[in-house]
């Protein structure tokens, strides 16, 4: 399996493609603002997209979705409880100072331990809420992709609406710190880490405190 990391947009948004190397199948993990340049890499690698998978439905993370899925005919895929928080991604946007198009409905409703699957590739599925309801992760093959739950000493904002401080916490200390300390960690917003090294330093985990990451303000 191999990672590809765009940071895209205004926000710096991460998106990744996540492929398969023997099918040459991948998935496009949070397609947002800016992101329509990781087209012409699948194209020039040979690649297939068998989905687009949105970590939460923040717009800042699915704007891109109408585009790959218009280009590509692959699925969209959310958790079930983040699918109204998509849909009004143009409105949440304009509260922001953007403007963006509406995304499409997904094509499929996500749960905990589901799995997407490229080629011979199979990553899971962890419901983190907290940061939105619907907030997933993507786990395998030694790697976590985990949107804005966590981030490198920091973690998601939780003042937007269906956000929870409390519940965000309990998703990261029963979902993610379960996993092995050399766990990588691919988040929605600035650069890897991995489980050990949040375990050890983030601040929200050990006990000494800090800011969430706050991303984009009113």
């Amino acid at each position: 399996m191999k990672v590809q990391s765009f940071t895209i947009g205004p926000l710096e948004t991460n998106a990744y493609l996540v492929v398969d190397e023997r099918s040459r199948q991948a998935l496009l993990i949070d397609p947002g603002l800016e992101s329509e340049d990781i087209y012409d890499v699948m194209s020039a690698e040979g690649l297939t997209l068998t989905s687009i998978v949105n970590t939460h439905g923040h717009f800042d993370h699915v704007c891109g979705n109408a585009f790959f899925r218009a280009k590509t005919g692959a699925p969209v895929l959310i958790h079930r409880e983040d699918a109204g928080i998509m849909q009004r991604a143009a409105e949440q946007a304009r509260a922001f100072g953007f403007q963006v198009a509406p995304p499409p409905p997904p094509d499929r409703l996500l749960d905990e331990e589901d799995e997407v699957v490229m080629g011979g590739t199979r990553m899971r599925v962890l419901h983190t809420p907290g940061h939105t309801p619907g907030g997933i992760c993507l786990y395998g093959e030694g790697v976590v992709f985990v949107g804005d739950a966590l981030f490198a000493s920091s973690i998601g904002r939780t003042d937007l609406p269906g956000g929870s401080y409390e519940v965000l916490l309990a998703s990261i200390r029963t979902k993610l710190l379960s996993l092995p300390d050399d766990t990588v960690v691919y988040p929605g917003h600035g650069p890897p880490t991995t489980i050990g090294a949040e375990r050890a330093h983030n601040p929200f985990l050990t006990g000494r405190g800090g800011m969430p990451l706050l991303l984009y303000d009113a």
